[in-house]
């Protein structure tokens, strides 16, 4: 049985939750923002504890409220709310079953990384920031939106990286933070269309960085940012 409001028409759910559903709305209308959805696509999970929060199905991001607040358990039965889930719940739960350390889960239909989808099997190397996604952005083979097949080669795809992109649909990112998520996302967008941009210049070809290089980038990162 669903949880969705109490008598005083405050969402249900702890204190945690909902600070985690505000921070997901404010994270899904970002992607509307920056253009790397149109409309009600893609979608934006988040996860608390044994509870995923997640973004529902059609529902245009500037209309969410507090109330809204949709939830499941890891295995998919919902737990808070009564707005359906993302058709895409199947790609989010996956995520979080495979790397107990996924607390969110981004997935756009951003154009520039859904053209690179179309026209290689992984996005080259053009930028060192290649090595914050784990490696080579690979591209997932092509299945249909929503479905368990979708989540099977999405998980391949996501073999010791962060990132990666769904043939002919868009990109998944997932982080230990929402934060981190998104910036994955918005990071692979800008290295395809990075790509995209050089690649089609006449009589040349772009320029890519080599396996040691990436390595030592990869090594660099560890220690980048700010320390507590």
């Amino acid at each position: 049985m669903t949880r969705s409001r109490t008598a005083a028409g405050e969402p249900a759910g702890g204190t945690a939750e909902q600070a985690a559903w505000d921070e997901l709305v404010a994270t899904a209308r970002r992607t509307v923002a920056d253009g790397l959805v149109v409309g009600t696509s893609g979608n934006v999970s988040v996860r608390v504890g044994d509870t995923v929060l997640v973004t529902p199905s059609g529902v245009p991001y500037d209309r969410l409220t507090p109330g809204d607040v949709t939830g499941v358990g890891l295995d998919g039965r919902q737990v808070l709310g009564t707005l359906v889930p993302t058709s895409e719940l199947p790609m989010h739960l996956a995520v979080y079953r495979a790397d107990p350390g996924a607390r969110a889960v981004v997935h756009t239909h951003a154009v520039h990384a859904t053209a690179v989808s179309l026209l290689v099997p992984e996005l080259p190397p053009v930028h060192y920031m290649t090595a914050a996604l784990g490696g080579t952005v690979r591209v997932a083979p092509y299945a249909a939106y929503g479905t368990d097949e979708l989540a099977r080669v999405m998980l391949d795809a996501l073999t010791d990286r962060t990132g990666c992109l769904l043939r002919n649909h868009g990109t998944v990112t997932y982080g230990g933070s929402l934060d981190q998520a998104y910036d994955r996302t918005a990071q692979l967008e800008w290295m395809c269309r990075l790509w995209l941009t050089a690649a089609s210049v006449p009589g040349h070809s772009p320029s890519l960085l080599t396996p040691a290089q990436l390595a030592e980038v990869t090594e660099r990162l560890r220690g980048y940012g700010q320390r507590s």
